[in-house]
């Protein structure tokens, strides 16, 4: 029993830090004295496809609420995701996946990525939006990333 604990507790920690995103680079959108609004761009490695990367851009909201993570950052976003090595799949995908997802507010808003494979075209489209507890956001991006024909994408 206490082997599979570990195996579980290691498996959340890989997952955890895979789905992280480095921080590339903001701007500020917004002066205020407490902390300014910003764009980031923020980097995510797909955990399942090795030589893929999404760049994700959103609003951060700043000021007191935002420094103290109270903040609801609005749902807009934009992604970018490509090939930035040989590519590589860990295992078969998903027809549709969740990739990613980031708290845009302490309860009630999520920014997600999903990935989709279009077999036809040997491509994994990326899709970016945000949902809340209540209702979401139609505001999306996509994007979408071809894979060499000699490497045919392995679904599930």
């Amino acid at each position: 029993m206490r082997t599979i604990a570990s195996v579980l507790a290691a498996g959340f920690l890989l997952a955890a830090a895979a789905a992280q995103a480095e921080e590339i680079g903001s701007v500020s959108t917004n002066f205020r004295v407490t902390g300014s609004d910003k764009v980031v761009i923020e980097a995510y490695d797909d955990p399942q496809v090795a030589g893929v990367t999404c760049y994700v851009s959103r609003a951060r909201t700043g000021g007191i609420k935002g420094t103290l993570g109270m903040a609801e950052d609005p749902p807009e976003a934009s992604i970018a995701c490509r090939q930035v090595g040989p590519i590589a799949f860990k295992a078969p995908l998903r027809q549709q996946d969740n990739v990613f997802s980031e708290r845009m507010s302490i309860l009630f808003k999520t920014l997600h990525v999903v990935r989709a494979v279009d077999r036809k075209r040997n491509t994994l489209v990326y899709l970016t939006y945000s949902d809340r507890i209540v209702s979401g956001s139609p505001q999306n991006s996509v994007t979408a990333v071809p894979v060499e024909a000699a490497t045919p994408i392995p679904v599930k």
